[in-house]
């Protein structure tokens, strides 16, 4: 999910980058105190795994995280994410830096709409929590994806020619992730529920 440096056109970048920016300083903005260790503990988790990848032309299949990022943290998750791509790309070369407000991007937008599906879900007070995680999970990857594979189609059509093209690659070299992250998601969930349920609202949650 990393693009890499000189994959994106000038305009992609500044437009991302532009964006990103505006969501950083939106979700920056009133961060509680008590927010922050929550916020570095899942700073630390995505950076951690998201280093775990499988290079695919001018990117990659990693772990997300989104929907996780996107349950625990809120508008926050993307303080996260670009915390830990910035470390990334500065100590790993892993990513970019031009294209660090695309590569964000990429994860934010996916873990806000988790955020905003878990929420709406939550005021139903009859919703599984194990099941509604784990189709939160798939659903950040699948949105990941299909914003991914817009970002590249922007910049050139080359990546969808051929049978074996980057596109198609991308597509099939996520659908284990998507499944793994669906699992991960709700199992994580479900224990956080029984054990430490003040780390999101789970009041009207049922665990599973």
């Amino acid at each position: 999910m990393h693009l890499s440096d000189g994959v994106l056109s000038f305009p992609v970048v500044a437009t991302t980058s532009i964006i990103a920016g505006g969501l950083l300083v939106f979700s920056i903005k009133n961060v509680k105190q008590e927010e922050i260790p929550k916020i570095s503990l899942m700073t630390a988790a995505f950076f951690v795994l998201s280093l775990v990848s499988i290079p695919i032309g001018p990117s990659s299949v990693h772990p997300l995280l989104c929907g996780l990022l996107g349950i625990l943290l809120g508008w926050r998750s993307s303080i996260a994410i670009f915390i830990s791509l910035l470390l990334q790309a500065l100590l790993f070369q892993h990513g970019g830096l031009t294209t660090l407000g695309a590569n964000t991007l990429l994860v934010s937008i996916p873990a806000i709409i988790a955020f905003l599906l878990f929420t709406y879900f939550q005021k139903t007070k009859r919703v599984n929590a194990t099941l509604l995680s784990g189709v939160i999970g798939m659903l950040g990857v699948i949105i990941a994806v299909l914003l991914l594979i817009l970002l590249l189609l922007s910049t050139s059509s080359f990546y969808n020619d051929g049978a074996f093209s980057v596109v198609t690659l991308l597509l099939i070299g996520h659908i284990p992730l998507i499944i793994i992250e669906a699992i991960l998601t709700a199992f994580i969930i479900k224990m956080i529920i029984q054990v430490r349920p003040q780390l999101i609202d789970g009041k009207s949650l049922k665990a599973g």
